[in-house]
């Protein structure tokens, strides 16, 4: 349905806490005024207006991170990097993200995505200026890490989309986000190439048209900080400040919502799952177009826009994973999301296995590495399809974790596949290739007691609204503190899927945590 077709009507719910009359919205909405449709080209406030922010942001933040590597034999030969200063660059570009993504999923439940966003983009966007005078191997390792710490700003982009879009949307609302975020690294790899010619033209010399370059990365991570700013809005009913002062909202306590996310076993195995496949992103991006350069002998264009075509199928490959996820979910309920993000993620080992061994023909070795872009970046919008319904008090701490885990599973490949001489590069893709497949076993043993995991059906009596009421303790349900939770329970029956016998409320002995 697009924005032309749908005639805004008055969409007045009363308030469950205080009776009161909520706005109305240029889009349908569910009960919790989350948009039950998803406008692509749209800036309807304040549902596709904060879609438009969170992924520009975070593309931004993208662009910057990795604005390095597709200059990398010029910074290379300029500050006489070694092949381990190089390799531990690219691991610390992605290590800074790692604690910073919990931490960012503490904040987000805490002040909300919109200020939890703009802080880390505002605070990072200095390392990207100084990444034009670095002039030590030292100084261009910090650069790298702290510049990395920005993509932390994914975890508040996957939270504001589960903020605004109901259960049907939230994971093509999620793989739009997010894909089209990620599409900053694949950008980068054209736009910095680009940027220095195009200084060199104007009369620059080498040594300082690569530094002048990293000027329009770090502009355009501060301008999109303060879009977000201007633009933004935390929840369709306002910002977190004016929900909490009106008591719409219920003051979040850090080591409660820590404690619910990190002691929920599915946090931890999307965070593994999504780390063999947003972790494998980050990871290429580092190798990519100095494996090309180097392997092939192609010139630095050419490997800029072999590495870019790896990133640029971002644009339709993981909302392709979100649309997925949300058509099986309508016919075969959450268990439907399960099995599609673990055939696609296997098949996703497969095809980087068979990257690695594909090393004679350079045109075969870049269609495979295409299709096996494809698979990766789908995985990482399964995976967010899934996300949003393990925890709803503390769904900014499992979106942090799950996005942590992808950056420390970066790390982790990068150190021991892609730093040093111990591996080839071709032999670091074929293990990288064999930890995918061997990683995704675990999303088997994800089970939800109202609707089943792979292999299990859903629990006699067992219901949604139960399962996340568990994660409120008794006063608190008595206060109505629970309100948003169950609000959000009524709205995700399609995960039940279209077999599913109807049920009507029955307590279960499990809570969230230990389902």
């Amino acid at each position: 349905m697009s924005e032309e077709q749908f005639k805004p009507a008055a969409m007045e719910v009363e308030s469950a806490e205080a009776g009161s009359t909520k706005p109305r919205f240029r889009m349908p909405v569910d009960s919790d005024n989350k948009a039950t449709e998803f406008w692509l080209f749209s800036f309807a406030a304040p549902h596709m207006l904060s879609f438009q922010m969170a992924w520009f942001s975070f593309f931004c933040c993208f662009v910057s991170t990795f604005a390095a590597p597709p200059l990398l034999p010029l910074i290379r030969d300029t500050l006489g990097l070694t092949a381990t200063d190089i390799g531990n660059a690219g691991v610390t570009s992605v290590a800074g993200a790692v604690f910073a993504r919990i931490a960012m999923g503490t904040a987000c439940d805490m002040v909300g995505p919109r200020l939890a966003s703009a802080s880390i983009i505002l605070l990072t966007t200095p390392a990207v200026y100084c990444s034009a005078i670095m002039n030590t191997a030292t100084g261009f390792i910090l650069c790298r890490f702290f510049t990395g710490v920005a993509l932390a700003s994914f975890v508040s982009t996957q939270f504001w989309m589960s903020s605004m879009f109901s259960s049907n949307k939230v994971g093509l609302a999620n793989g739009y986000a997010g894909g089209w975020g990620n599409l900053g690294g694949g950008a980068v790899q054209l736009l910095m190439p680009l940027v220095y010619e195009a200084i060199l033209k104007i009369g620059a010399t080498p040594f300082t048209a690569w530094r002048i370059a990293f000027f329009i990365p770090g502009l355009m991570q501060s301008l999109s900080a303060l879009a977000v700013l201007v633009l933004g809005q935390d929840m369709p009913g306002g910002n977190y400040h004016k929900l909490l002062k009106s008591g719409e909202m219920h003051k979040a306590s850090a080591t409660t919502v820590l404690r619910y996310g990190l002691a929920n076993y599915r946090s931890w195995i999307l965070a593994l799952t999504y780390g063999y496949c947003f972790g494998v992103e980050l990871a290429v991006n580092n190798i990519v177009a100095q494996y090309f350069y180097d392997r092939f002998g192609v010139n630095l264009r050419t490997a800029g826009l072999v590495a870019a075509s790896f990133g640029l199928v971002n644009i339709f490959s993981r909302p392709i994973g979100g649309f997925i996820s949300d058509g099986l979910s309508r016919r075969f309920g959450m268990r439907g999301r399960l099995w599609a993000l673990w055939t696609v993620q296997t098949i996703e080992g497969v095809l980087c296995i068979a990257l690695g061994l594909v090393d004679t023909s350079f045109g075969a070795s870049v269609g495979v590495m295409i299709i096996f872009s494809l698979f990766v970046q789908a995985s990482e919008g399964l995976v967010f399809g899934v996300v949003p319904f393990v925890s709803r008090r503390a769904l900014g701490v499992v979106n942090g974790m799950t996005g942590a885990g992808g950056s420390a599973c970066a790390v982790l490949t990068q150190f021991v596949f892609f730093s040093g001489s111990k591996y080839t590069t071709e032999k670091g893709i074929v293990y990288m290739g064999i930890m995918i497949i061997a990683c995704t076993l675990p999303v088997a043993l994800i089970y939800f007691p109202q609707w089943g995991g792979m292999f299990m059906g859903p629990r006699p009596g067992a219901t949604a609204e139960e399962y996340y009421s568990q994660e409120w303790t008794a006063e608190e349900r008595d206060k109505g503190l629970n309100v948003a939770s169950v609000r959000f329970a009524h709205n995700c029956g399609q995960e039940a899927g279209r077999r599913a016998v109807a049920r009507h409320t029955v307590p279960v002995d499990a809570s969230p945590i230990h389902a």
